[in-house]
């Protein structure tokens, strides 16, 4: 009889542990249960990208032409019968200065009439100038037989055509040349300050106009490269017309940012180079006040007359913004795929979960068979204890 009590204190301990595992097991399914519920409800917070359309990025754009100048309409607003127009204006620049093949320079050093030593930059056997220095004293060449010498005195002044003047040596003496002669001048008088070709068959006056065009080329130059220094001139002849075109190059890509070889006195890399040509060039027109537009039967502007301008036909296109759509195509490329990945991870956290809960489940239901059996046992050996009770109070009754 002891041992039969033995075994179903044993048993019913068994019993007891087993409930209890199972009710944890409960817990945790429960607990896996509101996890799934959380990943289900940021399945649901997604936010499902959309590809953007073309018609938001396409608009009808009203043109109209003024002789070279082409104009797109911006902004049209209506005020009391009229329009506030602004629109942008464009055209082709045919002096603008533009980049042209860059070169490797070679630098060296040369002596003027005055004895100083100067730096010199060289593309082959053509001396780069620099723009806005002609006059070098003692730079000038035989004039009349061995007794006569001319020179080109630059003054600096740009108020007249003939912004410098020539003198003539004769007997040690300089005297002007007049005005009226200088078109007799020839460049080839000078001295090798004018070596290269686009000088030789220049007069004294063309020599004025050119030293005066090379002035505004300084500006030019500097405006266009965004620079502060000096600018250097190289003339190129064109093989097709036979014209002389210059070639510029800047002080700072030149001289301050370049560096040469030591031995072989190139420059270690080619150096920006520019030269006269073609650039567009936009204006924007604001806020034109009192302009007067019309309208076909679709209600379409067809005319615009912009005072003290004039009267034009309008051009209606339809223009889409491709560079914009294409930006907006791949932020949508971009957006898709961090869904997609987000939905994939999502899905990876709730197959984990079903994962876990299927072993919870599968262990619930092992303790389920144990706990089945353990009652069986449990309550056999109860009835087996009742009955030597029984028996016992018999015996002694």
């Amino acid at each position: 009889m002891a041992a039969s009590q033995a075994r179903f204190l044993g048993l019913t301990a068994r019993l007891n542990n087993v409930e209890f595992e199972a009710q944890q097991i409960h817990q945790q399914r429960t607990s896996l249960s509101n996890k799934s519920a959380s990943y289900y409800s940021d399945l649901l917070g997604l936010s499902v990208p959309v590809a953007p359309s073309v018609d938001a990025y396409t608009k009808t754009v009203y043109t109209f032409d003024d002789g070279a100048l082409s104009n797109q309409i911006t902004s049209m607003i209506a005020s009391s019968g009229t329009y506030t127009v602004s629109y942008l204006r464009t055209w082709d620049d045919d002096f603008a200065v533009v980049a042209a093949t860059p070169r490797i320079v070679t630098k060296s050093s040369y002596t003027d009439g005055a004895g100083v030593t100067n730096d010199a930059y060289s593309i082959g056997s053509d001396m780069l100038r620099k723009l806005d220095t002609w006059n070098v004293e003692g730079h000038w060449a035989s004039y009349s037989s061995n007794v006569n010498y001319i020179r080109f005195i630059y003054n600096g002044s740009y108020t007249r055509l003939n912004n410098g003047a020539f003198e003539y040596k004769s007997g040690g003496t300089w005297v002007a040349v007049p005005t009226s002669d200088y078109d007799q001048v020839e460049a080839t008088q000078f001295h090798g300050l004018f070596d290269n070709e686009r000088y030789t068959s220049l007069t004294a006056q063309q020599l004025c106009q050119l030293s005066q065009m090379e002035h505004e080329y300084i500006s030019q130059v500097q405006q266009e490269t965004g620079t502060t220094g000096d600018v250097y001139v190289r003339y190129v002849q064109n093989t097709t017309t036979g014209e002389y075109e210059p070639v510029f190059f800047t002080e700072e890509d030149l001289i301050t940012n370049a560096t040469y070889d030591p031995v072989t006195h190139n420059s270690i890399s080619n150096i920006n180079a520019y030269k006269i040509g073609t650039k567009e060039r936009i204006e924007e027109v604001i806020g034109v006040t009192g302009c007067h537009l019309e309208q076909d039967s679709t209600g379409r502007f067809i005319n615009i007359e912009i005072p003290n301008v004039g009267k034009y036909a309008l051009t209606t296109n339809t223009v889409t913004d491709q560079a914009a759509y294409d930006d907006a195509m791949n932020q949508y490329e971009y957006d898709k795929a961090i869904y997609e990945q987000s939905i994939a991870d999502i899905n990876a956290k709730i197959e984990i979960v079903q994962a876990e809960d299927k072993n919870l489940e599968l262990h619930l239901k092992q303790l389920d068979t144990e706990h089945n059996a353990i009652q069986t046992e449990r309550d056999q050996v109860k009835e087996l204890i009742k009955k030597n009770v029984d028996n016992s109070f018999k015996t002694f009754g």
